[in-house]
């Protein structure tokens, strides 16, 4: 099989949907780290002081790339823990999935606040080499401050689609590990899930990709996890996207 001068994917992909937190911008550590922080004060309160806190294997496995009250129902499950849903207007220190939701969320709004936010410039010079292919591209995350995210790093204007948790809520749309995100953006953009590329870092979008039958799955390894990446689904694991240039 052939492959796109310069970009390292087969030359039958016209279209690339990239993940944004771990993938286009240096976010998902702040994420982990706002998780943590969430999930522990809640065990501590429930358990007392030997709670058994989150780790990073918990948010790798249970919350990572998925959509927020996702995350927070699954790594409860891990734990034997059942909630009541509650309501998107929950206050943070309510017991409840909504509740626990909103407390990560104002978590990370402080923590990207007072630190900004980075994008990967090697993923960054893969973007404009993909464009400048004439590729079509998407950002697909999980994230509803997506696009805030985008505009903070000036790289909005680099894709020509967006399905992230907002638009996901309203057009009902499941999150990873469920293909259909990526399957939106790659109709969005006028092109088969044969013919598209997914760029992850998220186990939950390795499954994702694996299970939307998409040309061809990138696992971006950030933590140390290349071989789990394989396993879900990836066809290659690069450490940042700017090796993809150099197996071309």
């Amino acid at each position: 099989m052939g492959t796109r001068a310069g970009l390292g994917l087969p030359d039958t992909i016209v279209a690339c949907l990239f993940d944004l937190d771990g993938v286009i911008t240096k976010t998902a550590v702040v994420h982990a780290a706002a998780w943590r922080e969430t999930f522990d004060a809640f065990l501590r309160d429930r358990d007392g002081p030997g709670f058994r806190p989150f780790t990073q294997e918990d948010y790798d496995r249970y919350v990572d790339g998925r959509p927020r009250a996702d995350g927070v129902r699954s790594f409860l499950a891990s734990r034997g823990i059942t909630l009541p849903e509650g309501t998107d207007g929950d206050a943070p220190r309510e017991a409840s999935v909504r509740g626990l939701g909103n407390r990560k969320n104002a978590l990370l709004l402080a923590k990207i606040k007072a630190g900004g936010v980075e994008a990967y410039e090697g993923s960054l010079r893969y973007l404009d080499a993909v464009r400048s292919a004439g590729l079509r591209t998407a950002v697909v995350s999980s994230s509803t401050n997506c696009r805030d995210v985008l505009r903070a790093v000036g790289a909005e204007d680099r894709f020509d689609v967006r399905i992230d948790g907002v638009v996901a809520a309203r057009r009902g749309l499941p999150g990873k590990p469920r293909p259909d995100t990526f399957l939106a953006a790659a109709a969005d953009l006028g092109a088969e899930p044969a013919g598209s590329a997914v760029f992850e870092d998220a186990l939950a979008g390795m499954d994702a990709g694996r299970s939307g039958h998409f040309g061809y799955v990138v696992g971006v390894d950030r933590v140390g996890q290349a071989q789990a990446l394989r396993a879900h689904g990836a066809d290659t694991v690069v450490r940042d996207l700017a090796e993809l240039e150099t197996r071309a």
